[in-house]
């Protein structure tokens, strides 16, 4: 009973900081139609930048500063708002396949800088010894999970709450606009271009963050905590819960990790070792099969976009 608990709790937490990450690219993609598909480079940014901050010192690296948890939740943030500020500066003005190809091309080199910066980054055998909030007063692994559990749903719901105020003012309607419209938000004198990369900044930062609290609930960050595969679990993640709502995109985070993880389990019991790597394959199979599916009879999501209360572009 004590181990179905402690992995339920770690699914749980698992699950609410893809949340995170989906209701940053939903601020992008589902709010202003921003392609962007360098997710993954974002999440490293935030946990690296937490990890080399916050690591306890070691003499052979030159980060692992040992500075405090909230230090380096707010550093991760910063770092990576202005990472996405100086990428989206570059590359805001392309639109739809040429954004995600250069968005994507970056999330590629983010990776193989953290791969190849050993001094820094730890290479392949990343960084550990990271900071947790609070961990000394917790004497047992599970009651420490069940303290980040009520943490994360804390962070989520001010996270959720935040984007639902920011989304129903006047910032917010005049992206959904863009998204709807562009040439005739123009028109009625709204510049287009700093709105989208104000959304692509913000929806980055909230990645950032998203990879803070993973590596300091892990302990331990690597290059291979980023690759390509989870900027498409997190783009299933929000398309299935529904593109343009924040409520679909914690839907989305919860059904397509739920997936991943039971299919998972699965393949670990019925697939020998020496096939692993083709049993890891169905995972993937399976998640673009659920995709297919979504596309072909809820385009939508299974929470769709609700109707715009005003178009206004008031503000």
């Amino acid at each position: 009973m004590i181990g179905i608990t402690s992995y339920l709790v770690f699914f749980l937490c698992v699950v609410l900081v893809l949340s995170i990450l989906t209701l940053g690219l939903n601020l992008q993609w589902g709010s202003t139609g921003l392609f962007n598909a360098g997710v993954a480079g974002f999440y490293a940014i935030g946990g690296y930048t937490h990890a080399i901050m916050t690591a306890a010192p070691q003499p052979q690296y030159l980060g692992n500063f040992g500075l405090p948890w909230i230090v380096g939740i707010a550093g991760a943030m910063a770092l990576t708002a202005l990472a996405a500020l100086l990428i989206g500066l570059l590359t805001i003005r392309l639109r739809g396949d040429f954004l995600a190809i250069a968005t994507f091309g970056i999330a590629i080199l983010i990776q193989l800088v953290t791969l190849n910066l050993e001094p820094l980054t730890g290479g392949s055998q990343g960084l550990s010894r990271i900071a947790k909030p609070l961990s000394s007063v917790f004497t047992t692994p599970l009651a420490y999970n069940l303290f980040y559990l009520a943490l994360m749903i804390g962070v989520v719901a001010l996270v959720y709450w935040a984007l639902g105020r920011i989304l129903a003012s006047p910032w917010g309607r005049v992206l959904r606009a863009i998204r709807e419209d562009e040439v005739a938000a123009i028109a009625l004198g709204k510049s287009a271009v700093r709105f989208r990369l104000e959304a692509f900044v913000l929806g980055s930062t909230l990645m950032g963050l998203a990879g803070a609290l993973y590596v300091s609930f892990i302990g331990f960050v690597s290059p291979f905590d980023f690759l390509p595969i989870l900027t498409f679990q997190v783009w299933a993640m929000l398309i299935v819960g529904g593109s343009g709502n924040n409520r679909g995109a914690l839907l989305g985070a919860l059904v397509v990790w739920g997936i991943w993880a039971a299919s998972g389990v699965t393949v670990s019991k019925l697939v020998p070792p020496s096939h692993a790597a083709q049993g890891a394959a169905i995972q993937v199979i399976l998640i673009g099969l659920v995709l297919v599916l979504m596309l072909l009879y809820r385009p939508r999501g299974l929470i769709g976009e609700r109707p715009m209360v005003s178009r206004h572009l008031d503000g």
